[in-house]
């Protein structure tokens, strides 16, 4: 059974940092595109980073949305079968529920998320 578990999420100070983790069991994630959304209350849930799936020639790619480019890094532990998101310079603007997203075999599945509170 495909399942998604994130964790990492807690409460932060502005200008801090977190790593948020999403274990995947069920399937292989370098097999497939993996993603970060997050959403905060009373708004959308917005699509965050995207690590592709690993190719044998070419690797594989990590594409952003522009509010975070330059402080969040999409990565992916093969051996463990788990996705990560390092967080830095966090901004109450940051602060959401953080959802890990796999697109497998033409299905969306995702995990339950995890809060990221900023807050001085």
């Amino acid at each position: 059974q495909l399942q998604l578990v994130e964790s990492g999420g807690g409460l932060v100070q502005p200008g801090g940092f977190l790593r948020l983790s999403c274990a995947a069991s069920g399937f292989t994630v370098s097999d497939y595109d993996m993603s970060w959304y997050r959403q905060a209350p009373g708004k959308e849930r917005e699509l965050v980073a995207v690590i592709t799936r690993s190719f044998l020639t070419a690797g594989e790619t990590t594409n952003y949305t522009d509010s975070v480019k330059g402080r969040f890094t999409i990565s992916r532990d093969n051996a463990k079968n788990t996705v990560y998101l390092q967080i830095n310079i966090l901004r109450p603007g940051d602060a959401a529920v953080y959802y890990c997203k796999a697109a497998v075999r033409g299905s969306s599945h995702w995990g339950q998320g995890t809060q990221v509170t900023v807050s001085s």
